[in-house]
Parts: structure tokens; sequence; C-alpha cells
């Protein structure tokens, strides 16, 4: 039997890849928010779409091998090259993770490299289809073969990823383990001894407490400001931390609950989200409901919080990713609308 009747049509394979890079840069992204259970399915798409990428690109280059030879290579077809380079170089990272490994990079490893080289592939398409691109009314050719042919792809796609969790467990791969949201464990339990990462730029100076203090303002009734030694930490949470550098660590956090100190400052009939602010000028804001249950840690597994996990204060808010999890809070604001400069913020406030 030949390939080329399994697979679609070559503009049907161009839309194809298309949809799957797009999916796969879509849900990259929505990867970032995913710190629930109910969200796993954002990772399971995401890895189904890598899986048919894996499918169909071979059957793209094998198409366009002999446009890339040296003696036809043009200035645009060299970024395609560097496109399909790139592409697999995600790829290849992105399965070398779920397999098992590991890379050294200094302060980054193989998982920022995959994150990374993701980055780098939307300039690179946009440029790609702006010299290739062709409407989906060209996609005649095939019809209900190629829908058939598709769901052959999706259904392998879906076997596939499934069936690397048994190859894994089979073969023993070390690191393998990893938690839904593709995070490998460290440090569990073990105190501050869990990686120190920090979103972007942050890296502020340790912080001395007898010149720090909390204020909680915005739409309150009483605006309130406490120093150290004012906040009781009389709270605890089992929660898990889970980063997006691709690792995730459960401990036992104690401090001050947030909504003690919402009820102490009386939040406004109209309040719908609460800030949290670093002292780098980071921050990030929950629904009112949810940050009541929030918790602004001094501990961790009843050590106090080192300097690079947040002390004085970090937010420990269970079902949101590490980024989330402000540190070195200086500041609660109530408020009706949600700041929409902080997600400038997030990428800035340590530069």
């Amino acid at each position: 039997m030949k390939i080329g009747r399994l697979t679609p049509n070559p503009r049907a394979v161009d839309w194809g890849l298309f949809a799957a890079v797009t999916t796969l840069l879509s849900t990259g992204v929505a990867t970032m928010f995913a710190g629930t259970p109910s969200a796993a399915w954002i990772i399971d798409v995401h890895a189904l779409s890598g899986v048919v990428l894996v499918l169909l690109l071979p059957v793209k280059l094998r198409r366009v091998a002999h446009r890339v030879a040296p003696s036809r290579l043009s200035g645009g077809r060299a970024l395609s090259l560097l496109l399909a380079a790139v592409v697999l170089g995600a790829l290849g990272t992105g399965i070398w993770w779920v397999f098992g490994g590991s890379l050294d990079l200094g302060p980054w490893g193989l998982f920022h490299l995959h994150v990374g080289l993701g980055l780098l592939v939307p300039p690179l398409l946009l440029w790609h289809l702006r010299e290739h691109f062709h409407s989906p009314a060209t996609v005649t050719r095939g019809g209900r073969r190629d829908v058939l042919r598709y769901t052959g792809l999706l259904t392998a796609g879906a076997l596939l990823w499934r069936v690397q969790g048994p190859v894994n467990d089979a073969i023993e791969t070390a690191g393998a383990d990893r938690r839904y949201t593709g995070s490998r464990e460290e440090g569990t339990g073990d105190g501050n001894r869990f990686p120190v990462t920090s979103w972007v730029a942050d890296d502020p100076d340790p912080i001395d407490a007898t010149d720090w203090s909390l204020s909680v303002g915005g739409r309150v009734a009483r605006e309130r400001t406490y120093d150290a030694g004012q906040l009781t930490p009389d709270a605890t949470d089992r929660a898990i931390l889970d980063c997006t550098s691709g690792w995730y660590s459960g401990h036992e956090w104690t401090g001050v609950r947030v909504g003690d100190l919402l009820d102490a400052a009386g939040p406004a009939d109209d309040a719908a989200w609460v800030q949290f602010r670093s002292v780098t000028g980071y921050r990030w804001s929950l629904p009112l409901p949810e940050a009541r249950d929030a918790l602004l840690a001094t501990h961790v597994d009843g050590e106090r919080l080192a300097h690079g996990h947040g002390y004085p204060l970090r937010l420990v808010a269970p079902g949101r990713r590490g980024f989330q999890w402000v540190k070195w809070v200086e500041s609660v604001r109530v408020s009706e609308r949600r700041e929409v400069g902080e997600w400038l913020a997030i990428f800035v406030s340590g530069l």
C-alpha cells in the first residue's frame, strides 16, 4: 500500500499543519493558566496536536524536499527551512521532556528551551504564510476521503499519546513522572528547598522586615496598614505550587488568611477583585470570593520563608500556576474592576 493513499491531499496537509501549529501555540499559552484538574484537557489537546504534527510534518517535508536543494535555495525558502527546523526543535524538546529528558542551560533547562522554540514559531510562520498562503477554498480534491484520513490521524495521535505513559512505566524512564500539567516534582515537603524561580526579571534585594509593611486599601471602608509584628500566622493550607518552568512542589503553608484582612477592612458592595502587589511592582488579581480563601504565607513546612521564596509574605493561591503566586507582597488592593496594566507589569516589573 502506498503511503500517499493514507495521507490527505497536499493542500489539506498544509492546512492540517497550520491547524496543528496554531492549536499547539494557543494551548501552550493556555497551559500557563491551567492549574486545576478540570483544565487537564488543555494539556491533552496540546499533546495530541503535537502528535498530529509529528505525523504530518514528514509528509510535508518529503513533498517539498526537492525545492530546497542548494541550487534552488532562495531567501524565502531559507526562512521556510528555519521554520521547519524550529518546529522540529520544539517538537523534539517536547517529546524529550515527556520521556524524562533534561538539559542544563544554566538558569534554564529543557522545558525553557521547548517554550522558547515554541515562541519563535509565530513570527516565522507569519512570514512563511506571506509567501505561501493558499485559500482554504483550494482544498477541493479529496473531500470525504480527507475527512476519513484526518479522523484516522487524530485517532492514531490519541492512541500514541495514551501509550506513552505505559511505555515510560515499562522502561522505567527516570524523570518521566509528571503532574497533569506536565510538571515534575521537586522538593515536596522539604521546607525552602524547592526551586527558586521568578517570572521574567523580578529579583529584589533581601527585605528588612523592620522597614516593611503591608497595606490593605482600595474599595474598602477602612484602609489598614500592618507591620511584620502585627501579622499573626494563624492559618494553614496544604497546596501545590505548580510552576510554568516545568516543576511542582507540595507544601504546608502557614500565614494570614486574606479573608481576615478583608473583613477587617470592609470591602465595598461593588468590590469584585483583589490585587496583590509585590515590592517590585509585579501584581496579580483574584476574584474576591477566591481571594478570601487565599493565604499570605510567612512560613513553608514550618520554616520561615526564604527571601527567594517571597519573604516576608507570599500569596498562596491553590489551583493557580506559580507565576500567579505573587512574592514579596506589600499591598492588597480591593477594586471594582481588574487593572488592565497588571498584564504588562508581569513582564516589565523587575526591569
